[in-house]
Order: structure tokens, then sequence, then C-alpha cells
């Protein structure tokens, strides 16, 4: 593979050749190995009273948890599921957080169940909790508040400064923590705020997080008490293309080092909820060719696999990376050492199978000569793929998903 792609794929192009071959369906395959060392490499640019808690919504494979758990990862958990898969892993409720716009009372008991830390997100679910809580003390939750400004996100995922079903908004705080001092069996200790989606620039991260902890300040005040955890969300970013820059995380540790010393109020704990940037890097999708066509000027390419395996592209307008490679043969066109047609690159639409025209998994330049057999390659995407797919659409099978190292 080029140089200038390596870095987009977790395996390179003998390995994929091998996987490609060994496996004939649309597949997922990961590499663990990758995901300890990113685990190690956020870990060790954070200050000490950072932690880190992986968003399991990003990817929730079993081996993944485990490999994350054994490296002393906290867990994000948004669902019942989401706790019990964590908990198969090897996590605890100590390290656990739950957070959700509308969590039922199914999800609730599995939070306390685990002894997760639950984030609430209005009086509703500080209600339910004064209910479901049957222990001596009270139960010591975070609240999520949506802030009113001195957020930014370039790409509108989490959705800003705006109007959001997330979590109380900023200028409600006050009305909502006198609303909550008549359940005497919740005490808010804690708060979140999560503000960006794939960042890639630490001073923008930083820049929201220091809104954080100003919104914190501001909620001690109201409550009377300090805080001992502060939940800066994820939006920690992965590059989907080369020329794209990479998130520079020694930048950000060193910021979170400066945002603690800045606020010298806060004595607790401030916890990052990585997903993407963790688990991207550690996946590639592989589907076969089926056809290739030209519709009135435009080159597409229909594979076995589609949005019913990717549904990011069509999310969100941003494909992930490609390579083609055709079995026993090498990689067509990257112009990389196992490039064996040397086939030039044409702009190119990927269409899957389902009978929508909605069925787009993205674009790119590839091999003008693909045919059927040929394998694309969509580097990262090891997070928001194949949980998040329309996988039951159409009745076709479900991708394999193949775990090394």
């Amino acid at each position: 593979m080029a140089p200038s792609t390596t870095a987009l794929f977790a395996f390179g192009a003998e390995r994929l050749l091998d996987l490609a071959t060994d496996h004939a369906g649309p597949f997922f395959a990961y590499d663990l190995g990758v995901a300890r060392e990113r685990f190690a490499r956020l870990r060790a640019a954070l200050p000490e009273r950072v932690r880190l808690a992986y968003a399991v919504k990003s990817n929730p494979g079993l081996p993944l948890l485990e490999t994350f758990s054994a490296a002393g990862a906290w867990f994000d958990c948004a669902s019942a599921g989401e706790v019990s898969a964590a908990l198969a892993a090897g996590g605890t409720g100590r390290r656990m957080v739950f957070a959700g716009p509308a969590k039922s009372e199914r999800d609730l008991q599995a939070a306390l169940f685990a002894g997760a830390r639950v984030q609430v997100d209005g009086i509703e679910d500080v209600a339910r909790l004064h209910t479901l809580n049957t222990g001596d003390e009270p139960l010591e939750v975070s609240v999520r508040v949506n802030p009113a400004s001195g957020v930014s996100e370039v790409a509108a995922i989490i959705g800003g400064g705006g109007p959001s079903a997330f979590g109380v908004d900023e200028e409600e705080v006050a009305e909502f923590v006198a609303a909550a001092r008549a359940y005497d069996r919740v005490r808010i200790t804690g708060l979140q705020v999560f503000a960006a989606s794939n960042e890639l620039d630490a001073g923008r991260l930083l820049a929201n997080h220091r809104t954080a902890l100003r919104i914190g300040r501001e909620l001690a005040g109201v409550l009377g008490h300090g805080l001992d955890l502060i939940d800066l969300g994820g939006g920690l970013g992965v590059r989907y293309a080369a020329d794209e820059p990479s998130l520079d995380v020694r930048a950000l540790g060193a910021g979170l080092g400066r945002v603690l010393t800045e606020n010298p109020w806060f004595e607790g704990e401030l916890l990052l909820e990585p997903g993407r940037w963790l688990s991207a890097p550690t996946g590639v999708y592989c589907a076969r060719v089926v056809r290739t066509k030209v519709s009135r000027g435009q080159r597409f390419v229909m594979l076995e696999g589609g949005i019913n395996h990717l549904l990011r592209p069509l999310l969100t307008g941003q494909s992930f990376p490609t390579v083609a490679l055709r079995p026993g043969v090498g990689m067509l066109g990257d112009g990389g050492p196992a490039d064996r047609t040397g086939a030039s690159l044409v702009p190119t639409t990927l269409a899957g199978p389902l009978c929508t025209s909605l069925d787009r998994v993205g674009s790119g330049d590839l091999p003008e000569d693909l045919r059927p057999r040929d394998v694309v390659v969509f580097g990262q995407a090891g997070a928001y793929a194949v949980t998040q797919a329309m996988s039951h659409f159409l009745s076709h099978p479900e991708p394999e998903q193949v775990w090394v190292g």
C-alpha cells in the first residue's frame, strides 16, 4: 500500500490479501494490537486526574471491550445491553458511567445493579432514581448540561450549543437543582458536558473543555458543594482521508493539565469518553464487487454489502477511506509495493445490494479496471459501522466479524 494510505487501514497489503482470500463474504476484521496501542498512547498523553471511559456505542464487540478492560479503561454505556456487555468484558460499576436522553426503567435498573455512575438528563431521571435507590445513602449522580454558548462543533452531530434532546439547558440549571432538592435519595455531585463529535483540532476541544469547567464552577456554586467528577464527553476525532490532519493527543493532554491548573476550585477527576479515536483505526470492512456500470456519466461499483453493513457515509456525508485488491493478484492502483496492476484511479460511487437509491456507502477514486470478485476495503471501519447499520433490511446475511491479535 502507498505510504499516504497506510495509516488509514488496520492491516497492511499482504495481510488484507490473506484475509480476503480466507473470507468469501463481506466481513469486518479488527486488530486488537492496534486497540492496545491506541489506549496506551492516549493514556500516556493525559494527566493522572483524567480518566478514560471507552464509549461502548462506537463498537461493542466483546474482544474489543475485553482488551480495553484489561488496560484499565472505564466504560461509557447508554443502554442496559451495553452495561451487560461491559460487565461481561470484566468492567466494573465503579469504572462505568451511564448516559442517555430517554432512559427506560430497565436501563436505570441495569445501571444501578452494576453500580454505574448515572448521568441524569432531567428531573424525570432524578425522580425515578429516587424511587429505585434502595441503598442506605443518597445515590450520587452527574447532571448533563447543554451549554448556552462557548462550544463549537465542526460537524453538527451532537448539536453544539443549540436546542438539544440531551441534558438540562444551561440557563435552567438553577431551577433544575432547586427541583432536585425534593428528592433526597439522589445527590448531584458531578457534571457532564458533551459538545463535539469527531473533532481533529485539540485547541477546539480544549476550548469546549474550558466551557465545561466554567459550567462546573457555576453548578458547584448553585449546589453549595464541590464536584467529584466532570465528564468532558468524547469528540476525539480520527481522519478519514490522507490529507486530513490527525488529532494531536499530546497537545490535548498538555492542555488538560493547564485546564486543571486554571481551576483550583475543582479537586475531583475529569473523564474523557473516546470511542471512535480508540476503535476506528482497529477495523476494516471488506466487500466484493458484484458489477460496475456508468450511468449518465457517473461511475458506479455495486458491492455485496451496503448500508446494511455501513450506514455512516449516508448519515454524515463523509466516506470511509477505500482501496481495492484482487485476491491472488495484489492491490489495485494504489501505487504501493503490493500494487500489481498500476491501473488508473477514477471517481467512483459505491453502492450496495439494497432496493433503494439510499444505498450508497461512499465515494472515492478507485481503479478503473475493477471487476466482479475484486474486493473494496474500507479503512477506519472499527467505529460506527456494523452495529450502526440497517442490518435487517432486505434480510441479507450479516457480515462476519474477524478478530486478530
